[in-house]
């Protein structure tokens, strides 16, 4: 068992509070369980409570065994000097707090249902190969509670990401096109190469970028040779690398780039498809930054996927069409593809507009971003097929981000108390019980 429960059980007073007795032997009414703590203190602040003749506002604290005081060290901490009562699963030692003053304890052990707690056991003690722990309680859900829990962790996956980029954004002194430089280098990673990509982010100032976007040649010879994957000039193995290598060494030279160019080694190309390996990615965000003379507002301002399509689908040189490594030439190198944009636009887009509009406060800007995401297909995995042969809806690439939220966040660390779903199953146990 996990103080969790304990936690919830006092939130939702799921418990028989027939002659409800401290362990001192004094009468307890909870007028009000008190508001969950997000910071350090107490578990419950502002609760309200009956103790014997007294009405007493204070916090509560929560642990299995009430020895957890001690372990803890609460006794001598003065933020705990507000507790009213110790509501405990196990009594097993008497509290007090600093003055030495005792803590008034209240043992709920043996007042919890029994059906609530094996409710409980079978949801956050199920085999790891189940990837729903409530996927047979599920057909008693209603589907409302379902959706509408797809959606609250949808819209904290998005606001997660979002955070990443705000602090980003901070870190690049309040500059949205730099922010927007580094998030889309590292979204052209996907996955395999998301950190070596944000590595060269940082190794290559977009201030540099920035005088050399207009020629093609140039941002190619700046991403390749910051990159270390140009070969050497006397052992170049066509013209068009030993042009970029030159380019790359009198820029190198100009902007004194060399103490933080990255090595080859640094690159992932084991287990990846040609399409996906850095160089072709590489040639597609220099193309992308030849294109686009400012990223950020072109992202901001896009109305619809279908114009992020077309801003993000831009043509490589004429090289790559042709070439998936430098000097390996190819019959046909496919450009970057339409779900490879999709997943850049859930990936960057959404999180950086998202981090824009809590940046100046605007609600709207958010609901308009996350509707982006109802005009994406669905993705596709094995996750996702666990949750539509259980029958959730899954039409978009909002209900996969939703539903991938859903399993990372709450059925796979068995989070299930925190979770809308899991907490209607409970209740229904304690409802039955009742």
């Amino acid at each position: 068992m996990q103080e969790d429960f304990i936690h919830y059980v006092w939130q939702h007073q799921y418990f028989d509070k027939t002659l409800l007795r401290t362990e001192g032997g004094e009468d307890v009414t909870v007028l009000r369980p008190g508001y969950r703590n997000a910071d350090a203190g107490p578990d419950f602040l502002n609760a309200r409570l009956m103790i014997g003749d007294v009405e007493w506002n204070g916090a509560v604290e929560i642990h299995l065994r009430a020895s957890d005081w001690h372990r803890h060290n609460h006794q001598a901490d003065k933020k705990y000097d507000q507790v009213v009562l110790h509501v405990v699963h196990t009594a097993d030692a008497p509290v007090h707090r600093t003055d030495g003053t005792p803590v008034p304890t209240l043992n709920l052990g043996p007042r919890i249902e029994p059906t609530l707690l094996a409710a409980y056991h079978a949801l956050t003690n199920a085999p790891v190969p189940a990837l729903l722990p409530c996927a047979g309680a599920l057909p008693a859900v209603p589907e409302l509670t379902r959706l509408m829990m797809v959606e609250r962790v949808l819209l904290e996956r998005v606001t997660e990401k979002a955070a990443v980029l705000q602090a980003l954004h901070a870190r690049t002194g309040h500059d949205w096109e730099s922010t927007a430089w580094h998030a889309l280098a590292g979204g052209f990673g996907f996955k395999k190469n998301t950190e070596p990509l944000a590595r060269l982010a940082q190794a290559l100032p977009l201030s540099v970028l920035r005088k050399h976007r207009h020629d093609l040649r140039q941002t190619e010879a700046l991403l390749f040779g910051q990159a270390g994957l140009l070969p050497p000039a006397d052992s170049a193995p066509d013209e068009y690398c030993a042009n970029l290598r030159g380019e790359y060494d009198f820029l190198a030279h100009k902007y004194n780039l060399g103490p933080a160019a990255m090595q080859a080694h640094e690159w992932n190309f084991l287990r990846l498809r040609p399409a996906n390996f850095p160089t072709v990615r590489l040639a597609q965000l220099a193309a992308l930054l030849h294109a686009q003379p400012r990223l950020f507002q072109p992202l901001l301002d896009a109305p619809d996927v279908r114009t992020l399509e077309k801003l993000l689908l831009v043509p490589v040189s004429e090289y790559w069409q042709s070439h998936y490594r430098p000097g390996v030439p190819a019959a046909k190198v496919p450009g970057l593809g339409k779900s490879s944009a999709h997943l850049l636009i859930i990936n960057v887009v959404v999180p950086l507009r998202i981090a824009h509009a809590r940046s100046i406060d605007n609600q709207a800007g958010i609901e308009a971003t996350v509707e982006l995401l109802t005009q994406l297909p669905r993705e596709q995995n094995s996750i996702l097929a666990v949750y539509e042969a259980l029958e959730f809806r899954h039409r978009s690439a909002a209900d996969s981000q939703g539903l991938l939220a859903l399993h990372n966040g709450y059925c796979a660390p068995r989070r299930c108390l925190h979770c809308a779903i899991g907490s209607r199953i409970l209740q229904r146990n304690v409802s039955a019980a009742r």
